[in-house]
């Protein structure tokens, strides 16, 4: 079975993008935060917000089926 990137429904703080990849992978969700947040501080902050706008829209949700807590 192939994995599929999704948004996190768990590990998820504002959109669950940062979970869905962390998911995605296999790595600790506080690991992509910082590493997001260290390239929002390299990059003048605006260009990771419109990439994560972006992400939140184009990532689906995680149906609820295929959850593994």
């Amino acid at each position: 079975m192939s994995k599929k990137l999704h948004r996190s429904l768990i590990k998820k703080m504002l959109g669950g993008v940062c979970g869905g990849l962390a998911e995605y992978f296999e790595i600790d969700v506080s690991l992509v935060r910082l590493i997001f947040v260290g390239i929002a501080m390299i990059t003048a902050l605006i260009p990771m917000v419109i990439f994560y706008l972006i992400a939140w829209i184009i990532i689906p949700v995680e149906p609820v089926q295929e959850r593994k807590d």
